[in-house]
């Protein structure tokens, strides 16, 4: 199980490489899209880290900066090309990994029969606004902190649709995997096989990269799985360029819309009739 992760800023996100190690064992298979100068930075820096020497099970892939719109579904893709096991953990570099989320997943892989079903296992993301958190040790203390309202689910206040096909209601009291379906702009951070889609590359900067990845599994027919006992937390950050960029200049949006109808059009070519409802949902959402 290999944890696929893409990081921008070098400093801030090394620090939080190193306290991802600190809540992830296994392996990690990272991509960071950094310039010469930001590449030798984070020699000097990862060189100098206890935490990060520490570990022999970390695969750094850089790619050198070039243009200006941040490729983030190609750097998914070269994090994903350098896993060797058969499972992964599509993640992002904001989030923190609940402590012993590792182990879960491989067990969780053995009891859904993984090897032979074509699944993608949802860990639940929430969020806190606050710099210095104590990490919830367990799920009841998650919920504790939700209810204090330190904790969120994740984009809660800005794009409820990103995860609400989980049910976080539903996920509360579960004690066992639930199945979900795929609804408009669903997307959740998933484990699959190493075997499942590339995500499609002509999503750069901000917006739907993940939305069309996941649209594509449901295309492909995998089940959706919300599992009860794990949990990441995003932690905050300074808004990306990337988003900036999207709220503030219409022809951005409008180029983002040109690409999600290209892309829909793509699907309906591959999957024919099975992939009519995406462009309902869309017109709908």
């Amino acid at each position: 199980m290999v944890k696929g992760m893409v990081a921008r800023d070098t400093r801030r996100w090394l620090q939080m490489l190193e306290a991802i190690c600190k809540h992830w064992e296994g392996p990690i298979s990272l991509a960071l899209y950094l310039s010469d100068a930001e590449a030798q930075q984070f020699l000097r820096y990862a060189q100098g880290s206890e935490v990060l020497m520490s570990r022999s099970n970390v695969g750094y892939h850089i790619v050198y900066k070039e243009g200006q719109f941040y490729p983030v579904n190609m750097l998914r893709n070269i994090a994903m090309k350098h896993v060797n096991t058969p499972y992964m953990f599509l993640s992002d570099i904001d989030f923190l990994p609940m402590y012993g989320l590792y182990e879960y997943l491989r067990k969780s892989v053995v009891q859904l029969d993984m090897t032979n079903t074509k699944k993608a296992l949802i860990v639940p993301a929430f969020e806190t606004l606050r710099y210095r958190l104590s990490f919830p040790k367990s799920k009841a203390e998650l919920l504790s902190m939700l209810d204090m309202g330190t904790l969120f689910t994740f984009r809660y206040h800005v794009w409820t649709k990103g995860h609400a096909p989980t049910n976080f209601a539903k996920w509360r009291t579960a004690t066992t995997p639930y199945h979900v379906n795929w609804e408009a702009d669903f997307e959740p951070y998933v484990v699959v096989r190493r075997d499942c889609p590339e995500y499609d590359r002509r999503f750069v900067g901000f917006g739907w990269n993940k939305v069309a990845h996941v649209m594509e599994l449901d295309a492909q027919e995998y089940e959706f799985i919300v599992l009860p006992n794990a949990y990441m937390i995003h932690m905050p950050h300074a808004p990306s360029f990337d988003i900036t960029k999207f709220r503030s200049n219409k022809q951005y949006r409008i180029c983002l819309k040109t690409l999600k109808e290209e892309f829909q059009q793509d699907m309906s070519r591959r999957y024919g009739f099975a992939a009519l409802k995406y462009l309902t949902a869309e017109n709908n959402s």
